[in-house]
């Protein structure tokens, strides 16, 4: 009976064997192709990035800085941009004494101008032009942001933030954009927030110019595929820079407090990078976020009456921390 029962296991014992056998095989294979795809993705990076003449506004600080530094690294030629003329000067001197990246040899340029005013926009673009003949890609990085409640703040506050952060990009893009068209390629990026997607209490005007900016250039894409020009819109959380020190309060006055949640948000760098990897992959749009602040943007859509519900409560909170 033992016997029997041994001959009975037998083929199922085989079958196992047989499975393994196949089974480990599959994996180095799917882990063989996995590895060549990721390979194959880094050397179009690459190739798509060396050389190509890159635009960054808003390059003396924060997220624009660290761009201007990921993509001189990936071989780029810069244009920065901003309202600081020493500070963009000696962000080019840093750049090309870096030894750290020796093959770059590239000149990069400095163009100062302010993004809220539309007349030095238009003649940026064409000095921008002037200097480098052509632009590959157009980083729009620039920005500023704000602290304060409706019904304290002046329409006139509400204008400035859209000056910078909307109606600035907006000129700074359409004045490149027909240069790009004429050579049947280029490539815009547009670095939003996740205050496109989803609107936080006290931040009306900022949230209100993400929104814009968001609709904008998701527009802007689907003009744009039968030109070859390529849109991303990356979408960050918060990031570990002066933004909320320097942001606008209602009265138009500065903030200058740094929040608890931009001290604990990604770094510029880290940021920089998902940046750099986005342009170079041609990613239609990047979320760049934690889980809670994902979620959220999900919520809205799927439950908006509970997300406005956690959105009146944060309100409270808020009201209440600072009466007290």
């Amino acid at each position: 009976m033992v016997i029997a029962v041994a001959r009975r296991n037998t083929p199922k014992g085989k079958l196992m064997d047989l499975t393994s056998m196949a089974v480990i095989p599959l994996l180095l294979g799917s882990l063989g192709v996995f590895a060549l795809f990721k390979l194959l993705q880094q050397m179009r990076m690459r190739a798509y990035l060396q050389d190509a003449v890159v635009v960054i506004t808003g390059a003396t600080s924060g997220l624009g800085k660290e761009c201007a530094k990921a993509f001189h690294a990936a071989g780029c030629r810069l244009v920065l941009c901003g309202r600081n003329g020493e500070k963009l000067q000696e962000l080019a001197r840093e750049l090309s004494g870096t030894t750290s990246h020796p093959k770059n040899t590239h000149k990069h340029h400095t163009v100062i101008f302010d993004l809220s005013d539309a007349k030095m926009v238009a003649s940026a673009a064409e000095e921008i032009l002037k200097c480098v003949d052509h632009v590959d890609i157009l980083i729009n990085n620039a920005g500023i942001s704000y602290r304060g409640t409706i019904l304290d703040t002046g329409v006139e506050v509400d204008k400035q933030l859209m000056e910078t952060n909307y109606f600035g990009p907006v000129a700074l893009t359409k004045a490149l954009l027909p240069s790009m068209i004429q050579r049947g390629q280029g490539h815009i990026v547009a670095i939003c927030s996740v205050q496109g997607k989803i609107s936080i209490p006290f931040r009306s005007a900022y949230a209100a110019s993400k929104h814009a900016t968001q609709a904008f250039f998701d527009c802007l894409r689907a003009e744009m595929e039968p030109y070859d020009i390529d849109v991303t819109v990356v979408s960050p959380g918060y990031i570990q820079t002066n933004l909320s020190v320097n942001a606008v309060t209602a009265d138009g006055s500065q903030y200058g407090v740094m929040d608890k949640n931009t001290m604990e948000g990604k770094s510029a760098g880290e940021v920089a990078q998902v940046v750099l990897r986005a342009v170079g992959q041609k990613k239609k749009e990047v979320l760049v976020t934690g889980l809670l602040p994902s979620l959220a943007v999900y919520l809205r859509n799927l439950s908006p009456c509970l997300f406005f519900t956690f959105m009146a409560s944060r309100a409270r909170k808020e009201r209440k921390a600072k009466d007290t």
